[in-house]
């Protein structure tokens, strides 16, 4: 991983780094594709968790609003 932000911040070369680190081109390339790719299904996700998060929220406010009315109905039964 550490490879592959260093050449991602662009202060040395591709070429340099892999130099370096005594490994091929391609591989650095398939390393940051591989780490790229994590990162976007990373950040999906979050919005299919915020999505479902949203779901049961409002699944629960209809609960609540039910049972508010049915409180209410109750209390107007015993008042009468």
């Amino acid at each position: 991983m550490a490879i592959v932000l260093e050449g991602i911040k662009g202060t040395k070369s591709v070429a340099d780094i892999c130099r370096e680190h005594k490994i091929s081109q391609a591989l650095y390339y398939r390393w940051r594709d591989k780490f790229l790719e994590g990162g976007k299904k990373a950040l999906n996700n979050a919005q299919v968790d915020d999505n479902v998060y949203r779901a049961e929220r409002e699944k629960l406010q209809k609960i609540i609003g039910k049972q508010a009315i049915q409180i209410e109905i109750l209390k107007k039964q015993k008042n009468c």
